[in-house]
């Protein structure tokens, strides 16, 4: 089930009106139980990742609060096992087509596995929130979550499982353990809300995107103006897509009280490279510069090792965007320009 479908349409007012009528005190249970239908109907077999991460992420968590003096190497090995999935599922296909390209450069034959490996929907996301939660709690930031059910409705909150905003245990759990009342102006505020985000996906992103396809399909029967119309176009159509989901998002939280990180602010309007990145999908850039960048060292160790941080941080976010050298490129430009920045 997807956002953009009519079958969401139908399962969430119903998953709002159980959620107003329900006693308080399950109504956490009943949106743990629609978050893991939701998910599971994009296909069965995802769960399995699903409860993995959960599994590993709060087994970490328990055990640094029981044995701290074991707390770095549960830390690492919980690193080790998550984004060891990730890795495998996401980039395996990836590494071993750029191992073979590689060895062709030195005349090397070998023959492209031409790996294919299922890739659960919406990994990158619930796995990096439940990773922030673990290192929130390793650095003493949050106390370790004891009721596994909250903590897996932290990791499977249906609005932002499948495409963020990724959030911050310190934020949603707190929500999660006193569900907000149900409120008609929440309810106002979110379909307001849900309604633009339809707008900027619907009619704004996928009408670009048909101007956007066609010439992109054959760059080359079409004169540079247009190429370049195209390319503005394009940036409006990737905003319109991600912020249009993102409003969803936002949106369906909101109908039941609760509140999601906003993922844009005014993008566009940046002066700067470092600006634009502080407002384009702002959980992930700040996920990077509080998970990745602070600990490599951050600006604290001179101007070098603060560019090389820059770079390291905007090739790994390149990589999570896309597994293919294209997006690698692309993270490691806006690391350049940042620099030069």
């Amino acid at each position: 089930m997807q956002v953009i479908s009519f079958s969401f349409l139908i399962f969430l007012p119903i998953v709002v009106f159980l959620y107003a009528v329900l006693p308080q005190r399950v109504r956490y249970l009943w949106l743990l139980a629609v978050s893991i239908f939701f998910y599971l109907s994009a296909g069965p077999v995802y769960g399995i990742f699903l409860l993995l991460s959960i599994l590993l992420t709060y087994t970490a968590a328990r055990g640094m609060e029981h044995r701290p003096g074991s707390k770095k190497m549960i830390l690492v090995l919980c690193l080790i096992l998550n984004l060891g999935v990730l890795g495998v599922l996401k980039y395996a296909a990836f590494f071993c087509s750029s191992a073979v390209g590689i060895l062709s450069l030195f005349h090397v034959k070998v023959s492209d596995p031409s790996i294919q490996l299922l890739l659960p929907v919406g990994i990158s996301f619930y796995m990096f929130q439940a990773l922030g939660y673990v290192i929130d709690v390793y650095r003493g930031e949050i106390a370790a979550e004891k009721n596994i059910l909250r903590y897996a409705l932290f990791v499977s909150f249906f609005p932002n499982v499948l495409s963020g905003p990724i959030e911050r245990a310190g934020h949603m759990l707190p929500q999660f353990n006193n569900p907000p009342k149900f409120s008609y102006d929440n309810m106002r505020l979110g379909l307001l809300r849900m309604l633009w985000g339809y707008f900027l996906k619907m009619v704004l992103a996928d009408r670009i995107a048909i101007i956007v396809n066609q010439v992109y399909a054959s760059p080359g029967n079409y004169p540079g103006t247009v190429l370049l119309i195209t390319a503005i176009l394009y940036t409006f159509q990737i905003y319109c897509d991600f912020g249009g989901y993102t409003s969803i998002a936002i949106g369906a939280a909101k109908i039941c009280g609760f509140e999601l990180t906003e993922n844009f602010d005014s993008p566009y309007l940046a002066e700067s490279i470092a600006q634009f990145w502080r407002r384009w999908h702002r959980s992930l850039s700040f996920w990077f510069r509080d998970y990745l960048y602070f600990p490599l060292g951050g600006n604290r160790r001179g101007n070098v090792r603060k560019y090389i941080n820059i770079m390291i941080v905007f090739l790994v976010s390149g990589l999570w965007h896309g597994a293919a050298w294209t997006f690698v490129i692309w993270g490691g430009l806006h690391g350049l320009y940042q620099v030069i920045g």
